[in-house]
């Protein structure tokens, strides 16, 4: 089938730009020794994932109990849940998912170590528990320093329980404009994770993982000598909002949601059956894709209102590429990723974890 051909909304992921992608990740990273825990969130596919895992990826991150069982289930055997997880079905959810993965989660407070201490004892397995340390994003995290390191000794004494480290990630810095500003948040993010990490070695404890960082900031958590696990997930896609960025990540754009103009009546406009349900439009409006004289300037539910800048108004059924503002949400829109190479349809991978949320 032609892309041309192809049913309208769909998610299209140009399968060239794509491989070129995880190729580029894996060999920015291998001369610093860091490792790829690559974010499912973005894509939620162990078909993706199990592609990231053969360039050399240790294994997946999500933030839900659900993704993780998906990926598990899908054959994904190393999976971090980068959030913290409360409620006893989830984490009887988790524990049972331990006995055909290694899977581990996160923790900024004290009852939350008991919780899953209890619930690694009723199912019988022990956890790897990472403590989440604050480095700027004001959201979840303990302080950095001697709180952290209070957490790391209260999981490394329970005979159910194993500490696995520090999650130490600053979304906020990923989307930062300016380079240098960039650089100065996760510079922090370093320092912070640095001190912890040297005292947590005075009281003994080893960490095995420090892990964070995204597309935007990957380079300098990586060149840190800290960070050991690098968590970058729309690296492989991208999107409109980190190609604002100044000194934008060196990847290319690779998903795309397909439109079809659908009306014409009106002068100066288009309209596209990609509307609120077909691309997220959180971190700003979708572009056009190559075609600058036309700008995406208005959603609803079923609808996107071009419009149209230079006088070459789009034909009546012709088929237009937008590039998402943000990949994440609209991945979670679609069934199915439709992989084209070439301007040929190769391939269809489920969004398996489509909507899991729990």
């Amino acid at each position: 089938m032609h892309e041309q051909e192809i049913d309208t909304p769909a998610l299209v992921l140009d399968l060239d730009a794509f491989e070129a992608n995880l190729d580029a990740m894996a060999a920015a990273l291998a001369p610093t020794g860091t490792k790829l825990r690559a974010h499912a969130k973005t894509h939620k596919s162990p078909v993706v994932a199990k592609q990231q895992i053969a360039r050399g990826a240790v294994g997946q991150c999500v933030q839900k109990v659900a993704e993780a069982e998906i990926l598990a289930w899908g054959g994904i055997h190393d999976v971090l849940v980068t959030n913290e997880v409360v409620g006893a079905r989830k984490l009887a959810r988790l524990v049972a998912l331990a006995g055909i993965a290694e899977v581990g989660l996160c923790v900024d407070d004290e009852r939350q170590i008991v919780a899953i201490e209890e619930a690694a004892a009723a199912g019988g397995r022990r956890m790897k528990v990472l403590v989440e340390i604050d480095v700027g994003m004001g959201r979840a995290g303990v302080a950095s320093g001697p709180p952290a390191v209070a957490l790391a000794e209260r999981i490394a004494a329970s005979k159910h329980l194993i500490f696995g480290g520090l999650q130490a990630y600053h979304g906020r810095a990923q989307h930062i404009r300016s380079p240098e500003e960039r650089a100065a948040a996760i510079g922090g993010a370093i320092d912070a994770s640095r001190r912890t990490v040297e005292q947590l070695r005075q009281r003994g404890l080893a960490c095995p993982i420090v892990g964070g960082a995204g597309t935007g900031t990957f380079r300098h958590e990586a060149a840190s000598g800290v960070y050991t696990e690098i968590q970058a997930g729309s690296y492989a896609f991208m999107d409109a909002d980190y190609a604002r960025n100044e000194d934008a990540p060196p990847f290319k754009q690779a998903l795309f949601v397909l439109s079809t103009v659908m009306s014409t009546a009106t002068s100066g406009v288009a309209v596209l059956d990609a509307g609120h349900k077909a691309v997220s439009i959180d971190s700003g409006m979708p572009l056009v894709w190559d075609r600058p004289g036309l700008a995406y300037v208005g959603a609803s539910d079923e609808h996107g209102k071009l419009e149209v800048r230079d006088g070459s108004r789009p034909e009546l059924g012709e088929k237009l590429r937008l590039t998402p503002g943000h990949c994440d949400p609209t991945v979670d829109r679609y069934d199915w990723y439709v992989g084209v190479r070439k301007g040929r349809v190769e391939c269809l991978w489920p969004v398996a974890a489509r909507g899991a949320m729990a």
